[in-house]
């Protein structure tokens, strides 16, 4: 049986844009931004499922678990890109978050033609990254029907895995299959089926909430400061100052000195001045209260 496209509001045709190709640049854009406004509200309207969905990658990382996204095309990139920014950003474990694309790490640069058809090949890949009941997946594909991507559903279910499904169409194959759907529905797109501009923008916010919100209730984050980063150049060390200073109300000499005796772990710092006790002692604290720098203070 052929797919019918037309199911599909992704692959819709948006009156808004019929005449795009004839008008001034700015009217071209104005058109775009008008229909990217609408992102926004589309996940606004979904907050209660996000929410749902980040407390299970939060029970997922307390149980040693790993939170896994699974897509193809734009859909796989931008789960890569949320995965591969976790560590630098709030200093986990870079097997913790991980990004799988159908076709492989040639898919990431260049499309892979058929990939996404491979049901099979979604299992492969989590058999291959050893899935665990502890795991957590989230399959991700704008349409909601990307057999490769449903693959890898079934089997994460299959092994006890609790699975998240991440779509812009309502009532698809991945929301049926899922333990949480989180349907964004944006609507057409201004290129009709090209879903890497509003179905893009909005997985890319709601991957941005997933992976904070799972982070901040690990304790990655005091008030809103990335207490966890990793200082991997100048900007970052400078960063770790300043957030030093603006987390303890301290002075820039303080913080540098703190820093230094703390190996130039931002969070032991943090406590170091909070607490008054030397870098060792902060280290245990934070180690007997899972890292959250408030259960130190």
């Amino acid at each position: 049986m052929p797919l019918q496209l037309q199911q599909y509001v992704t692959e819709s045709r948006n009156q808004a844009s019929i005449d795009i190709d004839i008008v001034s640049t700015e009217t071209m854009l104005t058109i775009i931004n008008n229909e990217d406004k609408k992102v926004a509200l589309a996940v606004e309207s979904i907050l209660p499922d996000i929410a749902e969905a980040v407390d299970l990658i939060h029970s997922a990382f307390s149980q040693g678990g790993r939170l896994i996204y699974c897509g193809a095309g734009t859909s796989g990139r931008l789960g890569i890109l949320d995965a591969s920014e976790c560590p630098p950003t709030f200093g986990s474990p870079a097997e913790q978050v991980i990004g799988l694309i159908a076709g492989g790490q040639p898919a990431i640069l260049k499309a892979v033609e058929n990939a996404e058809d491979n049901q099979q090949a979604g299992q492969q890949d989590l058999v291959d990254i050893r899935l665990t009941c502890k795991d957590i997946l989230v399959g991700i594909a704008a349409s909601g029907r990307t057999p490769y991507v449903i693959g890898a559903m079934q089997y994460a279910q299959q092994q006890g895995c609790k699975v998240v499904s991440l779509t812009c169409n309502q009532n698809s194959k991945m929301s049926e299959v899922a333990d949480v759907a989180l349907e964004v529905i944006v609507g057409a797109e201004v290129v009709t089926g090209s879903s890497r501009l509003k179905a893009g923008t909005a997985q890319k916010m709601v991957l941005n909430m997933l992976s904070t919100g799972a982070m901040i209730k690990s304790g990655k984050v005091f008030g809103n400061l990335m207490v966890d980063v990793q200082a991997t150049n100048a900007k970052l060390i400078e960063r770790q100052k300043k957030i030093i200073m603006e987390a303890t109300e301290c002075s820039r000499e303080t913080a540098e000195l703190a820093l230094t005796e703390s190996g130039n772990h931002c969070k032991t710092a943090i406590v170091m001045i909070l607490t008054g006790v030397n870098a060792q002692q902060a280290q245990d604290s934070l180690q007997q209260h899972q890292g959250f720098i408030r259960k130190c203070i």
